[in-house]
């Protein structure tokens, strides 16, 4: 089997097969019909069915090339015309996969008791929404499981496959001709490739935590491969069905400039025209940038985005939020007047670190027009000063330092603003960084904002509180490091070699953002080269006493999804990298502040 993609022959990697033991609860291939009863549970602490519930398992949706993709069917018994809900990714049909909310401890503040057992993982749950005269369908997107074809790393292909699926389903007899799209990190990225080849039928799409730019926005940020390219890999060595799987890591390595096959990968959000409601949070480590980039790119007016303080399937599943998102399609799928049109356009949260989160906070836009940025000059006595310094200086770290845990490494240079009065950081930062090197190397820099109180503790943001786990911790020591959990600060990292690859702006505030399409020379020993780097949205409160921190190193300083990853294996780095700070070497932070209100 081959597999080419905009001219590109395309590697594959092999899947694990639907019977074998690593693939976790198989599910058989049983295409049926049957009724789930009301009050049904999968088992005793499962969420029960409020009403009865036609069950169609293994349903055949034709593709425009003669593939055939499998989905299960949840709809409410004597209902017709009524609008659909897609729930699309390759994580099995409904607790049948080796994904799933039992992958870390606590189970992310989700008790078993909130779930049917028949969602999806990152899926909606089809017992939340049969009640409410919706359909619930739930597809494994080609390649995976029993469907036909050779899996898709998103892009183009899944884009029509997407297409088709809702035109085939809004022709069905019991379907109003209105369907929406629903689903949280692979699934939300999907979606927004499905809603750009623009499906009649699609009445309104919630991509709840989804990059749009896979290179750009997670596998490659800032050009470094370091430290996603890890996870990534995992999570294709996961993938269950009977061919294979587009091997993103390895096209990483035979590809590591953006070029047409990247750029498969990347949505064009300028088509969308369906209403869509965007979400986002600090917590992920893969979907912040692309959410936010993806609500501002988006070609359609009706657009609302909301970032949440909590972990992304926390908030997926809480009661509020499905309240919340079934106002949204009730209003889109059903014409119901239900007041939808006035819900703020932006939404954010912000987070105290010390104390409860300040949720829903209304605004016109993103980054929001109440915004001041604010210049803060890097200083030989780790200062960051609105003065820049009178003299030159410069500060060093061992770049190929390997780091054991958060805040316990002495390899990391810090910087620090304290605040004055009350002031909430909100938005875009960068760092414009000169940087050298005592050997020669494509150097890759790693920035991290960080938030420490008055009596000099950095700070970490629990995602859920050590009550809500499920069982519940007594304190954050007891929770694993992983940044599902534990959320430390926006980051930051750039590979200098990309540097000259910069799109130009007329804003002398604006975030940084490159092609990524070619490389300059590797860094000469000791030679200073101006690195402007990202670092993605934020939203951190501080009161007077509490200070701002920047810490700059050449390792990733956030936690891993998972310990395991936690060993920075496979770090670029080598030697010592030096800053160059004051006169015509002017390092400087530019943070986005708000008057709190």
């Amino acid at each position: 089997m081959t597999l080419s993609i905009a001219g590109f022959e395309v590697s594959l990697a092999p899947t694990m097969r639907p019977e074998d033991s690593a693939a976790s609860q198989s599910a058989p291939f049983r295409p049926s019909k049957t009724e789930l009863p009301q009050g049904f549970q999968r088992t005793a602490k499962s969420a029960s069915f409020p009403v009865t519930t036609i069950f169609e398992q293994d349903v055949a949706i034709p593709m425009r090339d003669g593939v055939k993709l499998y989905c299960d069917i949840f709809r409410p018994k004597g209902k017709s015309n009524i609008p659909a809900i897609l729930i699309w990714s390759p994580y099995g049909k409904g607790g049948n996969g080796p994904h799933g909310l039992h992958m870390i401890e606590g189970r992310f503040g989700v008790p078993e008791e909130r779930l049917s057992g028949f969602e999806k993982f990152e899926g909606l749950d089809p017992a939340d929404w049969v009640g409410h005269d919706y359909a619930v369908l739930n597809v494994d997107l080609r390649g995976c499981w029993n469907s036909e074809g050779t899996i898709p790393w998103l892009g183009s292909q899944d884009g029509r496959d997407g297409y088709d699926a809702i035109e085939y389903v809004a022709q069905t007899e019991w379907c109003s001709g209105k369907v929406a799209l629903a689903g949280n990190s692979w699934l939300a990225m999907s979606q927004w490739f499905i809603a750009a080849e623009q499906p009649p039928s699609l009445a309104a799409f919630a991509p709840w935590e989804g990059a749009n730019d896979f290179y750009r926005d997670t596998l490659c940020r800032g050009g470094t491969p370091y430290p996603y390219q890890r996870f990534w890999k995992v999570l294709e060595s996961s993938m269950v069905g009977r061919g294979q799987v587009e091997a993103i890591t390895e096209m990483l390595n035979r590809f590591p400039l953006y070029n047409d096959y990247w750029e498969d990968k990347r949505a064009r959000l300028h088509r969308v025209k369906a209403p869509c409601y965007v979400l986002a949070s600090y917590s992920t480590s893969l979907h912040t940038s692309g959410s936010i980039g993806g609500f501002n790119a988006l070609g359609c007016e009706t657009k609302w985005l909301r970032v949440h303080p909590k972990q992304e399937w926390s908030d997926l599943y809480s009661e509020e939020s499905t309240q919340d998102l079934r106002r949204f399609f009730d209003y889109f799928t059903k014409n119901l007047q239900n007041g939808w049109q006035k819900t703020p356009r932006v939404r954010v949260s912000l987070l105290p670190y010390n104390e409860p989160p300040i949720e829903n906070k209304p605004f016109s836009a993103y980054p929001v027009p109440q915004t001041v940025y604010q210049k803060l000059y890097l200083t030989e006595g780790g200062e960051l000063s609105p003065q820049p310094p009178s003299s030159a200086s410069t500060l060093s770290y061992a770049a190929d330092f390997v780091p054991t845990q958060p805040d316990h490494n002495p390899e990391e240079l810090q910087f620090h603003y304290q605040f004055q009065k009350p002031t909430w950081l909100l938005g875009y930062s960068k760092v414009v960084l000169h940087v050298s090197a005592s050997l020669p190397q494509d150097l890759d820099v790693f920035v991290q904002l960080r938030k420490m109180d008055r009596s000099g503790v950095i700070l970490q943001h629990m995602n859920v509180s050590v009550e809500q786990l499920s069982p519940p911790k007594t304190s954050p020591e007891e929770v694993s490091n992983s940044c599902f959990l534990k959320y430390l600060g926006p980051t930051g990292a750039l590979r200098a070699t990309h540097a000259g690859t910069k799109i130009s702006s007329a804003d002398p505030n604006a975030w940084p953002e490159y092609r990524h399409d070619k490389k300059e020379a590797v860094l000469a020993a000791d030679e200073v080269r101006r690195l402007d780097v990202p670092i993605w949205p934020a939203g951190m409160v501080f009161q007077p006493g509490e200070s701002l921190v920047l810490k700059v190193a050449g390792h990733y300083m956030s936690m891993m999804e998972f310990e395991l990853l936690n060993d920075h294996l496979g770090l670029p780095n080598k030697g010592r990298h030096t800053l160059h700070l004051g006169q015509d070497d002017c390092s400087h932070l530019v943070v986005p502040l708000v008057e709190p209100f």
